[in-house]
């Protein structure tokens, strides 16, 4: 360990007699799923999970799914796209420009990120249906495998089909319009959920429209007390404008002004997962799904004479069993599965500059893991884990004959130990691998010298090691989490500004602190505050010692919540992040991107059965850019502008 992660290390540790964010009191927070993909109440694994309540989620001001993240420790939000949160981009843990092909987002435990690098379709999960969210940071590859380097992100829906009806209606600045709706029964055996949305916007800057449409639910059916049989099924479009991003003097003088006036995208997709839950006996429970998924992009870009279609397919199967058993006179228990997955994706281009032209690619990824977690104590449990993953990819480019294929095999292995010290303190350290593998997009690459397309099949995997230590203490109204951690990456997948095209950088180290906290002074006020020092920097090259750009070193928030009966629910939540150098600067030579604060503010009265909701984002009218870079044709600085400051009012009708 390096002496910062000392010196940091006995900061944590003073840490622990302060307080800090978002506790959860509640039944449903103490179920946990995604630290060993089983519910399990308090599991006795070595992670520090945070755990976002239905409570937080509807007292939270966001108005998109990835912006409801944004006030969590280690975790930054970067959207593109406007308030619906379109291509919006979650970074765990400081990889900047690659967040999204380090950053697992799991729907119910199954996959949303896509096989190539393309953003994860947030408007196929209707807000509605969010029961609540787990963050795992850092260490997912032994029970996910590849892309959870920075860590996880399991969105929860809601599948008790307790009996319920509500429908709810919003508008707000900008031309933002909004309904969503959803059902739930139950009889002796079945039950049943729906829910519904749709969304559209004028949006912030010109040519920025949007509109999301979604539907998604469960079917299931369960006999006895030990066995399931559900169908997930999810059905979604959206579009927007693009109006790209603003040079220096454009974002200064007019931040909603659209650089390009017609450039649009769109996309459909469906999205089915079949599973079943048997318990075949006390001590053995299996779980299994399938899942398949359709998925068509379309992107009309005038302003660059081009047109493309992308069609993604996906299938997974992923049967794994829960087994608990002793080990001599120890408790123990072991969970065991496959994850197989295939993925394809054919794109179809037009280009006024080089004509048509049409690329296939497609994956076949094969694992198998294991968990296994001994109470050594009462207080001390021991945990081993090991993953191996093979993937086989191929790759065709019509217009450049090019047809390359490659087959890479990984294996991850992982220990750690959960003690709990106190009745009020738990402490946790873990140590273990991780590795990514290219995406499909990625297989494609220029010659350097000649610019003819070539088959990238010689990109490494990315491989590293995580360390870990982090501590869970709560003293009656207060509750305090903490992590400090090192993650060294080697043959780290990323983008070459020097080649244009993806290569394998030189050793990166990321080292970290994260605290959150939650405080509940009296009955009616809560208080939430997090906050992240991170140092992602490279390690060998000629940017040795220099900080991976979009990546700030110091982020925080702070919620403050009061329930005054008639007087309503309001919350007032600040979300501040630091500078950062601006993307593609790896050398650190040029300005930095300004730091910004943002203050939301949301307030809801129950009037039952209406609910009455007020929500004021970006209060203060902040000017800031989430994503900005250099450019070094047009020799500039360019930024994505974030949104300005809006109100919106919901109205909710809850069916007794």
């Amino acid at each position: 360990m390096n002496p910062t992660l000392r010196r940091t290390a006995f900061a944590a540790a003073c840490a622990l007699c302060a307080s800090t964010s978002h506790a959860q009191n509640d039944d449903e927070a103490a179920v946990v799923v995604t630290a060993t993909r089983f519910p399990a109440l308090d599991p006795r694994v070595p992670a520090i999970t945070s755990v976002i309540t239905r409570e937080e989620l509807r007292a939270n001001p966001a108005v998109s799914l990835p912006e409801l993240l944004r006030n969590r420790a280690g975790l930054e939000v970067r959207g593109l796209n406007g308030i619906l949160g379109i291509d919006a981009t979650v970074d765990l843990r400081g990889f900047g420009e690659s967040a999204g092909s380090n950053t697992l987002i799991l729907l119910d435990g199954q996959r949303l990120n896509p096989a190539d690098s393309g953003a994860v379709t947030w408007s196929s999960i209707p807000l509605e249906s969010i029961r609540r969210i787990e963050i795992v940071r850092g260490g997912g590859t032994v029970l996910y495998g590849d892309r959870a380097t920075g860590g996880v992100i399991n969105i929860i829906t809601d599948k008790s089909g307790q009996p319920s009806a509500s429908a709810t209606a919003s508008a707000g600045q900008y031309g933002y319009r909004a309904v969503q709706a959803s059902a739930a029964g139950s009889g002796e055996s079945a039950y049943f959920s729906v829910f519904g949305q749709y969304r559209e916007s004028d949006g912030y800057r010109r040519n920025n429209q949007q509109d999301q449409r979604a539907a998604s639910g469960r079917a299931g059916y369960r006999w006895g007390s030990d066995a399931e049989a559900f169908l997930d099924y999810s059905v979604y479009s959206d579009s927007n404008g693009s109006p790209g991003a603003l040079f220096r003097a454009q974002y200064e003088s007019d931040p909603r002004q659209a650089r390009f006036a017609f450039d649009t995208q769109s996309r459909e997709g469906w999205r089915l997962r079949p599973g079943v839950v048997y318990e075949l006996a006390p001590t053995l429970r299996l779980e299994a799904e399938a899942s398949f998924d359709d998925a068509r992009l379309r992107s009309d870009i005038p302003s660059g004479l081009y047109r493309d279609t992308r069609d993604r397919e996906g299938s997974s199967l992923t049967p794994r069993v829960r087994w608990r058993h002793g080990l001599g006179a120890l408790s123990s228990e072991t969970v065991a599965g496959v994850d197989l997955y295939d993925g394809d994706v054919e794109a179809r281009s037009e280009s006024g500059y080089v004509g048509a032209n049409r690329q296939t690619a497609e994956q076949a990824s094969r694992a198998f893991y294991f968990q296994n977690t001994t109470e050594l104590t009462q207080e001390l449990a021991l945990t081993l884990g090991f993953r191996t993953q093979r993937v086989r990819q191929e790759a065709t480019d019509e217009a450049a004959g090019l047809r390359g294929e490659a087959t890479r095999t990984r294996n991850a292995g992982e220990i750690g130990a959960s003690w709990q010290a106190t009745d009020q303190l738990r402490l946790v350290a873990r140590a273990g691998q991780t590795f990514r593998f290219a995406n499909l997009d990625e297989l494609f690459g220029f010659d350097p010298f000649t610019f003819v397309p070539v088959f990238r099949g010689d990109l490494k995997p990315q491989h590293g090691t995580n360390y870990e230590i982090g501590a869970d203490w709560r003293s009656g109204p207060v509750r305090l989490k903490s992590a400090l951690y090192q993650l060294d990456l080697r043959d780290e997948i990323g983008f070459d500004y020097v080649t244009f095209t993806n290569d394998n950088l030189p050793r990166t180290r990321r080292t970290g602190f994260e605290i959150e906290a939650d405080w509940q002074p009296a009955q009616t006020w809560r208080i939430g505050a997090a906050y992240t020092w991170q140092d992602p920097t490279f390690r060998e090259g000629p940017d040795a010692g220099k900080a991976i750009p979009l990546t700030a070193r110091h982020k925080g928030s702070l919620s403050l919540r009061w329930n005054g009966a008639d007087w309503g629910n309001h919350t007032v939540s600040v979300v501040a992040v630091g500078e950062r150098w601006y993307g593609g600067d790896t050398a650190n030579t040029r300005e930095r991107l300004a730091s910004y604060a943002v203050v939301d503010y949301q307030g809801s009265w129950d009037l039952r059965p209406w609910t009455l909701t007020v929500r004021l984002l970006n209060a203060f009218d902040k000017r800031y850019a989430p994503f900005a870079g250099y450019s070094v044709f047009a020799r500039d600085y360019f930024y994505y502008p974030a949104d300005g400051r809006a109100a919106f009012l919901s109205a909710r009708y809850d069916f007794r």
